[in-house]
This record gives C-alpha cells, structure tokens and sequence, in this order.
C-alpha cells in the first residue's frame, strides 16, 4: 500500500513538474519572441506541434511557428508527409470557422431547392467570375437553402450592381439573370446599409476573396470549388 502511494505521489510530483516546465517554456517564448520582435502581433496562444520543439505561435487567426526558446520564428505550412496532411491549413481552418449561429442571415437572400433541409451560406461579388461560374454549378444543388451574401470587394460597379440585386422586388431571380444570363441588374433603390454591413463583417472575419462558402458545422471554404466536394461537405453535417 505504501508503495503505491510512493509511486502515486511521485506521479503527481513529475506531471506538475512538466506543467510548470511547459508553462516556464511558453512565457519564455512569449517574452523573446515580443522583446526581440516588437512589432509582432499580439500572441494570444503557445502550444506545442507534434514536432518534437516546435511550437505553434497563434495570432488572431494567424499561425507560425517558433522554436523552444524564441530563437527563431517560421512563416509556412507545417505538413504530416506520412498522413499527408496540411497541418497548418486545418489549423487556420478552424480557427476561422465562424458559427452559423452567428451570420447575420437577415442581410442575406435566399433560395430554397426541394426540401431546404441543407444549408449553405455563399459570399459573392456580382462581378467575380468564379462567382459566376460558381453560380451555374450552383444550379445543380438539391434540397437545400442557399443564403447569399452580397459581398461587392471589386469596385464600385460591384457595389451599384449588388445595391439594384438588393433593391429588387425578387432579388434572387435578378441575381440569376444576371449571374447566368448576363442581364444587368435593373436600377433600383432602397435602403442598401445591409450590404455595408455584410462587409464590414467580412472584413472582420478575414473574408479576402469571393466565392467563399460557409456550412451549418462552421466549415469554411474559398474558392469556387467543385460541387462534389460541396455535397459531401453537406453530406457529413449531422
């Protein structure tokens, strides 16, 4: 008996002794990584990587790397070659995520396809042509309810045509005719803070190009990608 409480309290003594190892280990590197590189982001998290010394530095949603002591710091991608995975996008992946729960979906517009059940979000300047190419797959998609962002980052005719697709009595049927049909958007007026205001959320969650697609799990993704890749995204939300 008195064994195992030798061997138990030695236990406890070595993890306290690595905890205050790791935490004596992070403000180290939170000290000379600050004092040596003053202009340096705010670092608002140190965590080990599966690399033996090498530590993830998080800023914001911004990630590199540094060694144990703040000697050194890298910019780039941490990749597993044996799982082949980019750790660093899936780490940037999901500190980016944003909640559904959390997009002002009152300054989207929508269109149902069958049941609606699934949902997904997309972001789009009127004059991107990924957008528009995006758009024609788009069409493809079943059984879902899309909310469009109007997201105008490419000029100020982005924003006049994303102001008459909002202003418009059926703002999804003007955004097809013109996303797919090539039909200008007709002049319109009303009140168009919505689209100032998706824009200023975007910026605010880092959205630097368009298309970008949100899902109801917070998944993320850029790009006009393929509407496969879109269905099983879609398919494996629970």
């Amino acid at each position: 008996m008195k064994f195992l409480v030798s061997k138990l309290a030695l236990m406890v003594a070595t993890t306290a002794l690595m905890l205050g190892s790791a935490s004596a280990q992070e403000a180290n590197i939170r000290k000379n990584l600050s004092e040596r590189l003053p202009n340096l982001p705010k670092i608002d998290e140190v965590s080990k990587t599966p690399m033996n010394g090498l530590f993830e530095i998080r800023m914001g949603n911004e990630v590199m790397y540094s060694d144990a002591e703040g000697h050194f710091l890298i910019q780039g991608s941490l990749i597993d070659v044996r799982q082949r995975r980019n750790l660093t996008e899936e780490r940037v992946d999901k500190l980016s995520a944003i909640p559904f729960d959390q997009l002002p979906l009152k300054n989207a517009f929508t269109q149902v396809r069958g049941n609606g059940k699934r949902k997904l979000v997309v972001f789009a300047d009127p004059n991107c042509g990924f957008c528009k190419r995006f758009e024609k797959d788009l069409q493809k998609l079943d059984n879902v309810t899309i909310y469009h962002f109007l997201y105008p980052i490419l000029g100020e005719d982005s924003r006049t045509k994303s102001k008459n697709v909002w202003c418009a009595k059926d703002k999804a049927k003007v955004w097809n005719d013109w996303m797919i049909g090539g039909t200008t958007p007709p002049n319109a007026s009303c009140d168009a803070s919505a689209i100032d205001a998706i824009v200023a959320f975007g910026q605010k969650n880092r959205i630097s190009g368009t298309p970008l697609l949100l899902f109801a799990d917070g998944t993320r993704v850029p790009g006009a990608v393929p509407m496969a890749q879109v269905e099983k995204i879609l398919a494996d939300i629970k």
